[in-house]
């Protein structure tokens, strides 16, 4: 063993993920390079606990469970808002802010509700991505992306999902859900991650 690198090449990968927004965004990113990805969902595998402190040790639980189970690589994301008044929140628990079923309408909500509550003038905010490649073996190798911006409300838009709508990145007037999602994957939190993981593979 020993080898921080492994080469991923052509065939099927994994993506360790139940959320359909994610993993055809993911399709879309790896499809020209001859990879057929494949959603945990659709070969009947459950989701890993997410018992991690970072967003890298959630994408690795993830990405390493696939990957045992399937007996193939497997790619996992797991990414989130961070905002700068709320201390870094809603963070890893993004998606728990949404509840069950996920309502990301609410979760808005509950975000705007917190910082008008605090007081704070700072909108400001981030999408944090990390990525990991793991192989049945154990292997795992681990990418990490970010976009900076601003948060707007009420929500604009109805591209994109999760807190797309009220995220604006540096430099643009519209919110990710507002733009087409090849503009999106152009410049966000999980592009600048791939971008990282392109350079190590191909």
């Amino acid at each position: 063993m020993g080898e921080t690198m492994r080469k991923l090449g052509p065939g099927r990968l994994i993506i360790a993920s139940h959320n359909d927004g994610k993993v055809s965004e993911i399709n879309d990113l790896l499809s020209p390079l001859g990879i057929e990805a494949v959603s945990a969902k659709k070969i009947g595998l459950s989701d890993p606990e997410e018992t991690g402190t970072t967003f890298a040790e959630n994408a690795e639980l993830k990405a390493l469970a696939a990957a045992t189970a399937s007996g193939l690589p497997a790619l996992a994301d797991d990414s989130g808002l961070s905002v700068t008044a709320l201390s870094g929140a809603p963070g890893i628990f993004s998606a728990r802010w949404a509840g069950e079923p996920r309502d990301f309408r609410a979760a808005m909500k509950k975000v705007e509700s917190a910082l008008f509550d605090s007081g704070t003038e700072d909108f400001s905010a981030k999408f944090i991505c990390a990525l990991c490649l793991a192989w049945p073996d154990g292997h795992t190798e681990i990418f990490e992306g970010e976009v900076k911006g601003v948060l707007v409300f009420p929500p604009r838009g109805e591209k994109g999902f999760g807190y797309d709508p009220i995220f604006v990145p540096e430099g643009y007037h519209m919110t990710f859900a507002e733009m087409d999602p090849e503009e999106k994957h152009a410049i966000s939190h999980r592009a600048d991650a791939f971008r990282k993981l392109m350079k190590a593979h191909f």
